[in-house]
């Protein structure tokens, strides 16, 4: 199969990833990397300084909030929180994916019909 197929940059499913990590509750930075693997869109680890950069703009357009946990041993971390105006970013995200989906099942079925 050529390398071309299927390009594009899973790093675009990074937001709607992070907000869907974050619709189970306030996490922090190492959690929220660990379980956005399991959404299918990253090959690998995420890397931690581009999810950083991620929650940081999140945090700036009011779609996280966070705050610092400084309970139990060991530094404080920094924890998440989904807002409203996430909630909706979110919305958005699936009714776009929903679309994306809708197109290419009709692409597929047009091929498998010619």
């Amino acid at each position: 199969m050529s390398k071309k197929v299927g390009g594009g940059k899973p790093q675009r499913y990074i937001q709607p990833s992070l907000l869907m990590a974050l619709t189970a509750g306030p996490s922090y930075g190492y959690q929220l990397i660990q379980t956005i693997g399991e959404y299918g869109f990253l090959r690998g680890d995420a890397p931690p300084g581009m999810i950083y950069r991620h929650l940081r703009q999140m945090d700036e357009e009011g779609l996280v909030e966070s705050k610092w946990d400084s309970e139990g041993d060991g530094p404080a971390k920094r924890v998440y929180a989904i807002t409203p105006e996430g909630a909706e970013v979110l919305e958005a995200w699936v009714l776009h994916m929903e679309r994306q989906r809708d197109v290419l099942d009709d692409f597929i079925r047009k091929y498998k019909g010619a």
